[in-house]
């Protein structure tokens, strides 16, 4: 899968499963160019997110949550996600 199609499946299943009212996806691949585990870098992510259904849920249950809607994305396609959980509203 290329890098623009992983991303814009990020986006689509993040804001479809959860409604975000805000919606971050940061390719950090560049970053871990030769990382072992993933030479080119690719699928290294970080996703600030904000949805009204993670309000009461402990950090730990919306991790689960979100890991779930990609689990078939890891770690073929997604080696490394960082997930940021914001009340703020863009």
């Amino acid at each position: 899968m290329i890098p623009a199609e992983r991303y814009a499946i990020l986006q689509q299943r993040l804001q479809q499963c959860f409604s975000p009212s805000q919606l971050e996806v940061i390719d950090d691949s560049h970053k871990h160019v030769g990382h072992a585990g993933s030479r080119d870098g690719a699928g290294h992510y970080t996703v600030i997110i904000a949805a009204d259904c993670f309000a009461n849920k402990s950090r730990v249950v919306v991790h689960r949550e979100i890991y779930a809607v990609l689990s078939d994305l890891i770690p073929q396609e997604i080696h490394a996600l960082q997930i940021k959980i914001t009340n703020e509203v863009k």
